[in-house]
């Protein structure tokens, strides 16, 4: 009897290596992004789309906003207290991150008027209201209101009560945006 197995080329043994020597080759290997391996994307945050999202509106076609002091330790916004949601950048784009914000006032039909806080310093700048630092900055920064930027922010989009105000300072943003935009 004569050996009719063919003696493997230089590129069968590699695809032997390659694949091993069984029929089926090996699933191809997902395509790499440059993602570090075990990174896992985030879920999806709070505010960020659909009838929850956070989105920013014109202050001064609200009427009948009043403002009024009234943080409550109950897992929703209220005024005077910092909560984490999704921002959307000024660039209105889709694009933005997960910031605290300062409610201001309730809207009156279930959504709560915020501002966006940042831990960069705008000393001398009108459209900013240093209030310090605390527990929604856990590096302890100090923070500063932007009062050129209202958002609209449900309870469904908001990520985490992060801290309550003093009365203090939030009389402060208070008096601002009654200056500013006229609320009551």
């Amino acid at each position: 009897m004569t050996n009719t197995r063919r003696r493997p080329t230089a590129l069968g043994r590699f695809l032997e290596i390659l694949f091993g020597s069984g029929s089926t080759p090996p699933a191809a290997p997902a395509p790499t992004t440059g993602v570090p391996a075990g990174f896992r994307a985030p879920a999806e945050s709070p505010g960020r789309s659909g009838p929850s999202a956070t989105r920013e509106i014109d202050p001064r076609s609200l009427e009948g906003v009043r403002v009024a002091y009234a943080p409550d330790d109950d897992e929703a916004p209220d005024p005077g207290e910092i909560v984490w949601t999704w921002v959307p950048y000024e660039e209105a784009d889709g694009r933005g991150k997960d910031r605290p914000v300062v409610v201001v006032a309730a809207d009156g039909r279930g959504g709560f008027l915020a501002l966006q806080l940042t831990s960069k310093a705008h000393a001398g700048e009108a459209e900013y209201l240093a209030i310090g630092s605390g527990a929604w900055d856990a590096s302890g920064r100090g923070s500063w209101v932007d009062l050129g930027r209202v958002f609209l922010v449900r309870a469904e989009g908001m990520r985490r009560e992060a801290a309550a105000l003093d009365a203090a300072a939030y009389g402060r943003i208070a008096d601002a945006v009654r200056a500013r935009y006229g609320w009551a």
